[in-house]
Protein backbone atom coordinates (compact mmCIF):
# COMPACT_ATOMS: atom_id res chain seq x y z
CA UNK A 1 0.00 0.00 0.00
CA UNK A 2 1.14 3.43 -0.45
CA UNK A 3 1.80 4.35 2.93
CA UNK A 4 4.38 1.62 3.22
CA UNK A 5 6.67 3.66 1.47
CA UNK A 6 7.19 6.03 4.45
CA UNK A 7 6.66 3.07 7.26
CA UNK A 8 9.76 3.18 9.30
CA UNK A 9 9.87 0.33 12.59
CA UNK A 10 11.46 1.63 15.95
CA UNK A 11 13.87 -0.93 15.78
CA UNK A 12 15.80 0.23 12.81
CA UNK A 13 15.22 3.57 12.80
CA UNK A 14 18.31 4.98 15.47
CA UNK A 15 20.79 3.55 12.23
CA UNK A 16 18.92 5.39 9.68
CA UNK A 17 17.00 8.58 10.74
CA UNK A 18 19.94 10.63 11.87
CA UNK A 19 22.72 8.55 10.26
CA UNK A 20 25.44 11.35 9.96
CA UNK A 21 23.17 13.61 11.25
CA UNK A 22 23.64 14.47 15.08
CA UNK A 23 22.81 17.70 16.35
CA UNK A 24 24.09 20.55 18.58
CA UNK A 25 22.77 21.58 21.48
CA UNK A 26 21.72 25.08 19.60
CA UNK A 27 20.35 23.27 16.97
CA UNK A 28 16.37 22.90 16.64
CA UNK A 29 15.37 19.42 16.60
CA UNK A 30 11.00 19.20 15.87
CA UNK A 31 9.79 16.70 16.39
CA UNK A 32 5.57 16.35 15.47
CA UNK A 33 3.08 13.71 17.18
CA UNK A 34 -0.22 12.63 15.81
CA UNK A 35 -2.36 12.17 19.26
CA UNK A 36 -2.38 12.59 23.19
CA UNK A 37 -1.26 9.48 24.45
CA UNK A 38 2.11 9.30 22.41
CA UNK A 39 2.97 12.77 22.67
CA UNK A 40 2.50 12.53 26.28
CA UNK A 41 5.43 9.71 26.50
CA UNK A 42 7.63 12.22 24.32
CA UNK A 43 6.73 15.13 26.06
CA UNK A 44 7.98 13.72 29.64
CA UNK A 45 10.93 12.53 27.53
CA UNK A 46 11.90 15.51 26.02
CA UNK A 47 10.82 17.66 29.47
CA UNK A 48 13.41 20.79 29.70
CA UNK A 49 13.77 20.94 25.71
CA UNK A 50 11.95 22.36 23.19
CA UNK A 51 9.29 19.50 22.98
CA UNK A 52 7.26 17.41 20.68
CA UNK A 53 4.16 19.63 19.07
CA UNK A 54 1.14 17.77 19.05
CA UNK A 55 -1.70 17.48 15.69
CA UNK A 56 -4.72 16.19 17.21
CA UNK A 57 -5.85 18.35 20.07
CA UNK A 58 -8.28 19.70 22.01
CA UNK A 59 -11.69 17.44 21.54
CA UNK A 60 -10.76 16.16 18.12
CA UNK A 61 -10.88 12.46 17.52
CA UNK A 62 -8.00 10.87 15.70
CA UNK A 63 -10.32 8.81 13.84
CA UNK A 64 -12.62 11.38 11.93
CA UNK A 65 -8.96 14.05 12.30
CA UNK A 66 -7.96 15.96 8.75
CA UNK A 67 -4.46 18.46 9.03
CA UNK A 68 -5.15 21.70 8.33
CA UNK A 69 -2.73 23.03 5.61
CA UNK A 70 -0.94 24.75 8.67
CA UNK A 71 -0.45 21.18 10.05
CA UNK A 72 0.78 19.83 7.01
CA UNK A 73 3.48 23.15 6.95
CA UNK A 74 4.34 21.95 10.40
CA UNK A 75 4.89 18.20 9.28
CA UNK A 76 6.96 19.22 6.38
CA UNK A 77 9.13 21.28 8.78
CA UNK A 78 9.93 18.32 11.03
CA UNK A 79 12.69 16.63 11.60
CA UNK A 80 10.59 13.35 12.75
CA UNK A 81 6.72 12.96 12.47
CA UNK A 82 5.32 9.77 14.32
CA UNK A 83 2.08 8.37 14.04
CA UNK A 84 0.51 5.54 15.00
CA UNK A 85 -0.73 4.20 12.24
CA UNK A 86 -3.65 4.49 9.05
CA UNK A 87 -5.79 2.15 11.67
CA UNK A 88 -6.61 5.24 13.71
CA UNK A 89 -5.85 8.06 11.88
CA UNK A 90 -6.94 7.53 8.50
CA UNK A 91 -7.11 10.99 7.32
CA UNK A 92 -3.52 11.87 8.35
CA UNK A 93 -2.06 8.85 5.61
CA UNK A 94 -2.20 11.03 2.50
CA UNK A 95 -0.30 13.82 4.26
CA UNK A 96 2.20 11.47 5.67
CA UNK A 97 2.77 10.31 2.25
CA UNK A 98 3.01 13.30 0.98
CA UNK A 99 6.24 14.39 3.44
CA UNK A 100 9.98 15.14 1.77
CA UNK A 101 11.91 12.51 1.90
CA UNK A 102 14.03 14.75 4.10
CA UNK A 103 11.25 14.22 7.01
CA UNK A 104 11.61 10.89 8.53
CA UNK A 105 8.43 9.21 10.02
CA UNK A 106 7.29 6.23 12.59
CA UNK A 107 4.66 4.15 12.05
CA UNK A 108 4.00 2.68 15.44
CA UNK A 109 2.02 0.14 14.55
CA UNK A 110 4.67 -1.46 12.32
CA UNK A 111 6.88 -1.98 15.54
CA UNK A 112 8.68 -4.94 16.28
CA UNK A 113 9.45 -4.53 19.38
CA UNK A 114 5.78 -3.68 20.91
CA UNK A 115 3.13 -6.65 21.47
CA UNK A 116 0.62 -5.58 18.72
CA UNK A 117 -2.63 -7.03 18.36
CA UNK A 118 -4.90 -7.48 15.08
CA UNK A 119 -8.36 -6.37 14.96
CA UNK A 120 -10.78 -8.39 16.33
CA UNK A 121 -13.22 -7.49 13.48
CA UNK A 122 -10.93 -7.27 10.83
CA UNK A 123 -7.60 -9.53 11.01
CA UNK A 124 -5.93 -7.56 7.95
CA UNK A 125 -5.37 -4.85 10.01
CA UNK A 126 -4.05 -3.68 13.40
CA UNK A 127 -5.79 -2.72 16.78
CA UNK A 128 -3.99 0.66 17.24
CA UNK A 129 -5.15 1.07 21.09
CA UNK A 130 -1.30 -0.74 22.09
CA UNK A 131 -1.09 1.98 24.65
CA UNK A 132 -3.45 0.71 26.90
CA UNK A 133 -1.09 -2.44 28.06
CA UNK A 134 1.54 -0.63 29.72
CA UNK A 135 4.22 -3.20 28.83
CA UNK A 136 4.36 -1.44 25.37
CA UNK A 137 4.67 1.77 26.45
CA UNK A 138 7.78 1.09 28.75
CA UNK A 139 9.00 -1.12 25.55
CA UNK A 140 8.23 2.13 23.51
CA UNK A 141 10.05 4.91 26.29
CA UNK A 142 13.28 2.63 25.69
CA UNK A 143 12.87 2.60 21.87
CA UNK A 144 11.73 6.41 22.13
CA UNK A 145 14.92 7.56 24.29
CA UNK A 146 17.69 5.73 22.48
CA UNK A 147 16.39 7.18 19.37
CA UNK A 148 16.42 11.19 20.84
CA UNK A 149 19.82 10.68 22.11
CA UNK A 150 21.20 9.78 19.31
CA UNK A 151 19.81 11.99 17.26
CA UNK A 152 20.44 14.56 20.14
CA UNK A 153 23.50 13.63 21.82
CA UNK A 154 24.05 17.56 23.62
CA UNK A 155 21.13 16.78 25.17
CA UNK A 156 21.47 13.10 26.56
CA UNK A 157 21.86 13.53 29.92
CA UNK A 158 18.32 15.37 29.66
CA UNK A 159 16.53 12.47 28.02
CA UNK A 160 18.30 9.68 29.95
CA UNK A 161 17.04 11.54 33.66
CA UNK A 162 13.84 12.01 32.01
CA UNK A 163 13.55 8.22 31.37
CA UNK A 164 14.09 7.35 34.41
CA UNK A 165 11.81 9.28 35.70
CA UNK A 166 9.11 7.93 33.53
CA UNK A 167 9.89 4.90 34.34
CA UNK A 168 9.36 4.90 37.82
CA UNK A 169 6.26 6.39 36.87
CA UNK A 170 5.32 3.42 34.91
CA UNK A 171 6.74 1.15 37.22
CA UNK A 172 3.41 2.67 39.98
CA UNK A 173 1.02 1.88 37.45
CA UNK A 174 2.12 -1.80 37.47
CA UNK A 175 2.29 -1.98 41.10
CA UNK A 176 -1.27 -0.21 41.44
CA UNK A 177 -2.26 -3.72 38.94
CA UNK A 178 -0.36 -6.02 41.22
CA UNK A 179 -2.75 -4.77 44.34
CA UNK A 180 -5.97 -3.95 43.07
CA UNK A 181 -6.28 -6.71 40.14
CA UNK A 182 -8.93 -7.56 41.88
CA UNK A 183 -11.41 -4.74 41.01
CA UNK A 184 -10.96 -5.70 37.14
CA UNK A 185 -12.95 -8.91 37.86
CA UNK A 186 -15.87 -7.51 40.01
CA UNK A 187 -18.22 -8.29 37.61
CA UNK A 188 -18.56 -8.88 33.46
CA UNK A 189 -19.18 -5.73 30.81
CA UNK A 190 -20.28 -4.87 27.48
CA UNK A 191 -18.29 -2.31 25.61
CA UNK A 192 -20.03 0.13 22.59
CA UNK A 193 -16.69 -0.13 20.81
CA UNK A 194 -13.64 -2.59 21.27
CA UNK A 195 -11.03 -0.76 22.12
CA UNK A 196 -9.83 -2.75 25.49
CA UNK A 197 -8.24 -5.50 23.91
CA UNK A 198 -4.85 -4.48 24.94
CA UNK A 199 -5.90 -3.87 28.46
CA UNK A 200 -7.61 -6.77 29.01
CA UNK A 201 -5.16 -8.70 28.03
CA UNK A 202 -2.31 -7.05 29.68
CA UNK A 203 -5.06 -7.15 33.09
CA UNK A 204 -7.04 -9.96 32.96
CA UNK A 205 -10.46 -8.21 31.98
CA UNK A 206 -13.17 -9.56 30.70
CA UNK A 207 -15.61 -8.02 28.32
CA UNK A 208 -17.82 -10.16 27.10
CA UNK A 209 -19.55 -8.43 24.35
CA UNK A 210 -18.99 -5.08 21.94
CA UNK A 211 -21.39 -3.52 19.28
CA UNK A 212 -18.69 -2.34 16.84
CA UNK A 213 -15.13 -2.60 16.27
CA UNK A 214 -15.19 1.73 16.36
CA UNK A 215 -17.32 4.25 14.51
CA UNK A 216 -15.87 3.26 11.52
CA UNK A 217 -17.43 -0.14 11.72
CA UNK A 218 -20.28 0.37 14.05
CA UNK A 219 -21.78 -3.13 13.85
CA UNK A 220 -25.30 -4.10 12.96
CA UNK A 221 -28.50 -5.10 14.70
CA UNK A 222 -27.46 -8.21 15.32
CA UNK A 223 -24.87 -7.44 17.56
CA UNK A 224 -27.12 -4.65 19.06
CA UNK A 225 -29.38 -7.82 19.90
CA UNK A 226 -26.73 -9.39 21.48
CA UNK A 227 -25.29 -6.71 23.44
CA UNK A 228 -28.56 -5.80 25.07
CA UNK A 229 -29.14 -9.49 25.49
CA UNK A 230 -26.35 -9.86 27.75
CA UNK A 231 -27.92 -6.51 29.34
CA UNK A 232 -31.36 -7.99 29.85
CA UNK A 233 -30.16 -11.65 31.18
CA UNK A 234 -27.90 -9.99 34.18
CA UNK A 235 -24.95 -11.13 32.52
CA UNK A 236 -23.31 -7.73 32.37
CA UNK A 237 -23.28 -5.10 34.72
CA UNK A 238 -21.91 -2.62 33.25
CA UNK A 239 -21.64 -0.43 29.10
CA UNK A 240 -18.61 0.96 28.71
CA UNK A 241 -18.78 3.60 25.99
CA UNK A 242 -15.81 6.26 24.62
CA UNK A 243 -14.99 9.81 24.70
CA UNK A 244 -14.63 11.19 21.26
CA UNK A 245 -16.65 8.18 19.71
CA UNK A 246 -20.41 8.93 19.47
CA UNK A 247 -22.46 5.46 20.24
CA UNK A 248 -25.88 6.39 18.64
CA UNK A 249 -27.93 3.59 20.22
CA UNK A 250 -26.51 3.31 23.78
CA UNK A 251 -30.02 4.18 24.88
CA UNK A 252 -31.46 1.35 23.04
CA UNK A 253 -29.32 -0.98 25.09
CA UNK A 254 -29.85 0.36 28.77
CA UNK A 255 -33.97 1.10 28.10
CA UNK A 256 -35.80 -0.67 31.12
CA UNK A 257 -32.83 -1.68 32.78
CA UNK A 258 -30.73 -1.22 35.72
CA UNK A 259 -26.76 -1.51 34.02
CA UNK A 260 -23.94 1.14 35.28
CA UNK A 261 -22.30 3.10 32.41
CA UNK A 262 -19.23 4.25 32.04
CA UNK A 263 -17.10 6.39 29.80
CA UNK A 264 -13.34 5.53 28.92
CA UNK A 265 -11.38 8.30 27.48
CA UNK A 266 -8.62 5.93 25.39
CA UNK A 267 -7.62 9.02 23.64
CA UNK A 268 -7.18 11.34 26.26
CA UNK A 269 -10.00 13.67 24.42
CA UNK A 270 -10.80 15.63 27.67
CA UNK A 271 -7.56 15.58 29.39
CA UNK A 272 -4.89 18.53 28.98
CA UNK A 273 -1.91 17.91 26.62
CA UNK A 274 1.62 17.41 28.21
CA UNK A 275 3.64 14.31 30.30
CA UNK A 276 0.63 13.86 32.96
CA UNK A 277 -1.71 13.18 30.58
CA UNK A 278 -1.08 9.44 29.83
CA UNK A 279 -0.66 8.68 33.83
CA UNK A 280 -3.95 10.36 33.97
CA UNK A 281 -6.13 8.74 31.10
CA UNK A 282 -4.92 5.22 32.70
CA UNK A 283 -6.04 6.13 36.04
CA UNK A 284 -9.71 7.55 34.90
CA UNK A 285 -10.19 4.33 32.95
CA UNK A 286 -8.99 1.87 35.14
CA UNK A 287 -11.48 3.99 37.69
CA UNK A 288 -14.14 3.88 35.62
CA UNK A 289 -13.90 0.03 35.06
CA UNK A 290 -14.12 -0.41 38.37
CA UNK A 291 -16.89 1.76 39.17
CA UNK A 292 -18.73 0.76 36.34
CA UNK A 293 -17.97 -3.25 37.49
CA UNK A 294 -19.23 -2.13 40.71
CA UNK A 295 -16.08 -2.96 42.65
CA UNK A 296 -14.72 -1.77 46.03
CA UNK A 297 -13.49 1.70 45.21
CA UNK A 298 -12.34 2.46 48.77
CA UNK A 299 -9.83 -0.98 47.60
CA UNK A 300 -8.89 0.63 44.66
CA UNK A 301 -7.89 3.58 46.19
CA UNK A 302 -5.58 2.27 48.74
CA UNK A 303 -4.18 -0.31 46.06
CA UNK A 304 -3.02 2.96 44.01
CA UNK A 305 -2.05 4.69 47.36
CA UNK A 306 0.13 1.21 48.21
CA UNK A 307 1.64 1.63 44.70
CA UNK A 308 2.58 5.02 45.14
CA UNK A 309 4.50 4.39 48.23
CA UNK A 310 5.96 1.11 47.98
CA UNK A 311 8.58 0.09 45.38
CA UNK A 312 9.03 -2.91 43.14
CA UNK A 313 6.91 -5.69 44.10
CA UNK A 314 8.85 -8.72 45.91
CA UNK A 315 6.01 -11.34 45.77
CA UNK A 316 8.47 -14.03 46.22
CA UNK A 317 11.11 -13.33 43.90
CA UNK A 318 8.58 -12.87 40.89
CA UNK A 319 5.80 -10.41 39.72
CA UNK A 320 4.18 -7.76 37.63
CA UNK A 321 4.12 -8.15 33.58
CA UNK A 322 6.42 -7.96 30.67
CA UNK A 323 7.28 -8.75 26.73
CA UNK A 324 10.33 -10.16 25.61
CA UNK A 325 11.18 -11.57 22.50
CA UNK A 326 12.89 -15.91 22.49
CA UNK A 327 15.59 -16.63 20.14
CA UNK A 328 13.38 -17.51 17.02
CA UNK A 329 11.94 -13.99 17.05
CA UNK A 330 8.27 -14.94 18.90
CA UNK A 331 7.08 -13.14 21.69
CA UNK A 332 7.33 -14.12 25.29
CA UNK A 333 5.29 -12.85 28.14
CA UNK A 334 4.53 -13.82 31.78
CA UNK A 335 1.64 -16.39 30.57
CA UNK A 336 4.21 -18.42 29.10
CA UNK A 337 5.80 -18.78 32.38
CA UNK A 338 2.36 -20.54 33.58
CA UNK A 339 2.26 -24.51 33.31
CA UNK A 340 5.19 -26.57 34.39
CA UNK A 341 8.35 -25.94 35.62
CA UNK A 342 10.64 -22.85 34.60
CA UNK A 343 14.22 -22.80 34.77
CA UNK A 344 16.33 -19.17 34.18
CA UNK A 345 19.34 -18.14 34.21
CA UNK A 346 20.60 -14.48 33.08
CA UNK A 347 24.06 -13.86 31.61
CA UNK A 348 24.42 -12.57 28.10
CA UNK A 349 26.82 -13.84 25.53
CA UNK A 350 29.88 -12.27 25.21
CA UNK A 351 30.52 -13.98 28.71
CA UNK A 352 34.01 -15.61 29.07
CA UNK A 353 33.30 -17.95 31.42
CA UNK A 354 30.29 -18.27 34.32
CA UNK A 355 27.79 -18.19 31.71
CA UNK A 356 28.93 -21.03 29.55
CA UNK A 357 29.87 -23.00 32.77
CA UNK A 358 26.69 -22.61 34.46
CA UNK A 359 24.66 -23.08 30.69
CA UNK A 360 26.49 -26.37 30.56
CA UNK A 361 25.73 -27.45 34.39
CA UNK A 362 22.10 -26.84 33.50
CA UNK A 363 22.15 -29.04 30.37
CA UNK A 364 23.77 -31.86 32.07
CA UNK A 365 21.80 -32.16 34.91
CA UNK A 366 18.39 -32.37 32.20
CA UNK A 367 20.19 -35.57 30.88
CA UNK A 368 20.23 -36.55 34.76
CA UNK A 369 17.07 -36.06 35.20
CA UNK A 370 15.67 -38.49 31.83
CA UNK A 371 11.99 -37.86 31.19
CA UNK A 372 11.43 -35.64 33.73
CA UNK A 373 13.45 -33.49 32.20
CA UNK A 374 10.54 -32.91 30.27
CA UNK A 375 8.79 -31.00 33.01
CA UNK A 376 11.06 -28.43 32.85
CA UNK A 377 11.74 -25.69 30.30
CA UNK A 378 15.33 -23.94 30.52
CA UNK A 379 15.28 -20.08 29.85
CA UNK A 380 18.82 -18.25 29.39
CA UNK A 381 18.15 -14.58 29.22
CA UNK A 382 20.04 -11.93 28.33
CA UNK A 383 21.37 -8.98 30.35
CA UNK A 384 23.16 -7.34 27.43
CA UNK A 385 20.44 -6.71 25.16
CA UNK A 386 22.14 -4.15 22.91
CA UNK A 387 24.89 -6.83 21.53
CA UNK A 388 22.63 -9.85 22.30
CA UNK A 389 19.74 -9.94 19.07
CA UNK A 390 17.34 -12.51 18.63
CA UNK A 391 20.15 -14.11 15.82
CA UNK A 392 22.83 -13.50 18.29
CA UNK A 393 20.99 -15.61 20.68
CA UNK A 394 19.70 -18.24 18.12
CA UNK A 395 23.35 -19.17 17.65
CA UNK A 396 24.50 -19.36 21.31
CA UNK A 397 21.50 -21.26 22.79
CA UNK A 398 21.42 -24.02 20.09
CA UNK A 399 25.15 -24.65 20.69
CA UNK A 400 24.43 -25.34 23.96
CA UNK A 401 21.24 -27.32 24.30
CA UNK A 402 18.48 -27.42 21.62
CA UNK A 403 15.95 -27.37 24.71
CA UNK A 404 17.00 -23.75 25.88
CA UNK A 405 14.71 -20.82 24.81
CA UNK A 406 17.19 -17.66 24.81
CA UNK A 407 15.12 -14.27 25.46
CA UNK A 408 15.81 -10.61 24.76
CA UNK A 409 14.20 -7.59 24.55
CA UNK A 410 14.29 -3.97 25.49
CA UNK A 411 16.77 -2.54 27.97
CA UNK A 412 13.77 -1.57 29.89
CA UNK A 413 11.93 -4.72 29.83
CA UNK A 414 15.21 -6.39 30.94
CA UNK A 415 16.00 -4.23 33.46
CA UNK A 416 12.02 -4.91 34.92
CA UNK A 417 11.95 -8.79 34.66
CA UNK A 418 15.73 -8.96 36.56
CA UNK A 419 14.94 -6.13 39.05
CA UNK A 420 11.53 -9.17 39.84
CA UNK A 421 14.58 -11.32 40.65
CA UNK A 422 16.70 -9.28 42.10
CA UNK A 423 19.07 -10.13 39.79
CA UNK A 424 22.05 -7.31 39.93
CA UNK A 425 24.21 -6.46 36.91
CA UNK A 426 26.47 -3.79 35.86
CA UNK A 427 28.29 -3.00 32.50
CA UNK A 428 32.18 -2.52 32.96
CA UNK A 429 33.84 -0.94 30.51
CA UNK A 430 37.50 -1.77 30.77
CA UNK A 431 39.13 -1.12 27.27
CA UNK A 432 39.55 1.53 24.80
CA UNK A 433 36.51 0.08 22.11
CA UNK A 434 32.95 1.07 23.88
CA UNK A 435 31.45 -2.25 22.15
CA UNK A 436 34.25 -4.65 23.90
CA UNK A 437 33.13 -4.44 27.65
CA UNK A 438 32.06 -7.12 29.77
CA UNK A 439 28.82 -7.40 32.61
CA UNK A 440 29.06 -8.26 36.07
CA UNK A 441 25.84 -10.07 37.13
CA UNK A 442 24.57 -12.18 39.38
CA UNK A 443 24.97 -16.09 38.62
CA UNK A 444 21.98 -18.25 39.63
CA UNK A 445 19.45 -20.26 38.86
CA UNK A 446 15.72 -19.32 39.58
CA UNK A 447 12.95 -22.22 39.37
CA UNK A 448 9.45 -21.20 38.59
CA UNK A 449 6.48 -23.43 39.59
CA UNK A 450 3.18 -23.93 37.20
CA UNK A 451 1.84 -20.93 38.60
CA UNK A 452 4.37 -18.94 37.94
CA UNK A 453 5.54 -18.72 41.01
CA UNK A 454 9.33 -18.26 42.46
CA UNK A 455 10.64 -21.91 44.19
CA UNK A 456 13.83 -21.77 44.53
CA UNK A 457 17.25 -20.30 43.46
CA UNK A 458 20.35 -22.34 42.81
CA UNK A 459 23.62 -20.94 43.54
CA UNK A 460 26.71 -20.50 41.18
CA UNK A 461 29.08 -23.33 41.61
CA UNK A 462 26.67 -25.71 41.89
CA UNK A 463 27.33 -29.26 40.15
CA UNK A 464 25.40 -30.44 37.39
CA UNK A 465 24.64 -33.63 39.84
CA UNK A 466 23.51 -31.16 42.65
CA UNK A 467 21.17 -29.48 40.50
CA UNK A 468 19.57 -32.86 39.34
CA UNK A 469 18.93 -33.91 42.36
CA UNK A 470 17.10 -30.63 43.97
CA UNK A 471 15.48 -30.41 41.39
CA UNK A 472 13.96 -33.73 41.94
CA UNK A 473 13.14 -32.52 44.85
CA UNK A 474 10.67 -30.22 43.77
CA UNK A 475 9.30 -32.20 40.88
CA UNK A 476 6.30 -34.55 41.01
Amino acid sequence: MWFKRYVLPLCVAFGLIFSGQTLLADDSFDVVVSIKPIHSILAGLMEGTKGPQLLVSGEQSPLVFKPTDQQKHTMQAADLVIWVGPELEEHLAESIAALEPRVRVIELLSSNSMKILLSRGDDAKRDPFFWLDDRNIIILLDDLARLLIEADPARSHIYQQNRRKLMQRLSRIDREYEYGYRGLKAGLGVQYYDTLHYFEQAYALTVIEHVGISPRQPGDAASLFKVRQRIVDGEAVCLLTEAGMPAEHAELLTQGQEVNVGRLDSLGINLKPGPDLYFQLMDHNTDTIKRCLNADMGAAGQARITADSDGIPDQDGIGGRFILTDHLGGTLTEDDMRGGYHLLYFGYTYCPDVCPTTLQVLSLALDELGEKAKLIQPYFITIDPERDSVKVMRNYVEYFDPRLIGVTGSKSMIERVAAQFKVKYEKVEELADPDLYVMDHSASLYLLGPDGRFIKKYVYGITAEQLAQGLLEVLP
